[in-house]
């Protein structure tokens, strides 16, 4: 059996293949993705996301606060 290097900060970091994550930086990731996507295809892309604290989302907004730095790089912007 092969040992992998993993961190928990490997979640957003594109690059990585084995990640943990919960299902609400899933979601984070999977925007992330996409913008990587849309350059890769010559579009220059944003995005938008929208909510209110406390939404049945399971700490989704939670998340979104704590990955700002990350999306802001993507020019992803979240917006209770």
């Amino acid at each position: 059996m092969t040992l992998h290097d993993v961190a928990l900060d490997d979640k957003f970091d594109l690059a990585k293949e084995r990640i943990f994550l919960s299902g609400a930086q899933a979601v984070i990731r999977m925007l992330l993705m996409q913008r990587e996507c849309d350059r890769r295809a010559g579009l220059n892309t944003a995005g938008f996301v929208s909510g209110y604290r406390g939404s049945p989302l399971g700490g989704l907004d939670m998340q979104l606060w704590k990955a700002k730095k990350q999306l802001a790089q993507a020019d992803i912007v979240f917006q209770p």
